[in-house]
């Protein structure tokens, strides 16, 4: 099984340890990964910003770059939500274009999704002590259906007790341009999840978009905590949250 790993321009350059806990759990699965160096971006800030012309060429890239995978497996439901269902709209110029976006988009999968129904993992060689809430990022859910996966995963974790807070499925604000064009919303909404967050006492916050990530996590620090862990749900399956290397 050949798979490749997009491992989106945002945690490669933010968060690099995401695309490596990514990583590593395919290979812990017994997949072929392959990572082609030339990846960026899937063009999904273009597209919501109506810049078509930039997205379509990011997509086209895309689609070159991973046509030998046999499924495209991605840390992020977002850019997987871009990719499964925008892209044959997006690049619905030519028929063959499209059949090409078309046969990428049915194989790609976001990372729990396809850990849990595709490679059906039963062992997560990792431990976690202590507890944690899970935030359900918006495309992930509602583009890519994720929901029981990262926690049927994760209460695989020796140690891990889940918390679920309310609103676990409410927006954090963050919404990728949206919090750049209705800065004021995007606080309110950041302010909530935060607060949601904040009643449980959770010894971490764990997600698998890292847009969220970053969102939730400044918020919560400038709101004065400094203890709750914001961790990529990836990086705890993997057991890459830090700890092991204190």
């Amino acid at each position: 099984m050949r798979v490749g790993l997009f491992v989106t321009c945002l945690a490669d350059l933010m968060r690099p340890s995401i695309g490596l806990a990514a990583l590593k759990l395919l290979e812990q699965a017994g997949c072929e990964v392959v990572v082609p160096r030339t990846q960026t971006c899937c063009g999904q800030p273009g597209y919501n910003s109506g810049d078509r012309a930039a997205a379509q060429a990011l997509a086209r890239k895309l689609v070159s770059e991973f046509s030998d995978c046999d499924y495209v497996v991605v840390p992020s439901g977002s850019c997987s939500g871009m990719i499964k269902t925008h892209y044959s709209e997006l690049l619905s110029e030519t028929a063959d274009v499209k059949a090409k976006a078309e046969w990428l988009a049915a194989r790609t999968w976001e990372l729990t999704d396809f850990l849990v129904n595709v490679v059906r993992m039963d062992n997560v060689q990792a431990r976690f002590d202590g507890t944690i809430t899970y935030h359900d990022s918006c495309a992930g859910l509602r583009e890519m259906g994720v929901k029981s996966q990262p926690r049927e995963l994760l209460a695989k974790v020796p140690g891990l007790t889940i918390r679920e807070m309310e609103g676990a499925e409410q927006c954090c604000g963050f919404g990728g341009t949206f919090a750049v064009k209705y800065g004021e919303i995007s606080t309110r909404l950041a302010d909530l999840k935060c607060e949601d967050v904040e009643k449980v006492s959770a010894d971490a916050l764990v997600l698998g978009d890292l847009g969220c990530m970053l969102n939730i996590e400044g918020k919560l620090r400038r709101r004065g905590d400094k203890h709750t862990r914001v961790l990529h749900v990836a990086e705890v399956l993997a057991g890459m949250t830090g700890e092991e290397v204190q």
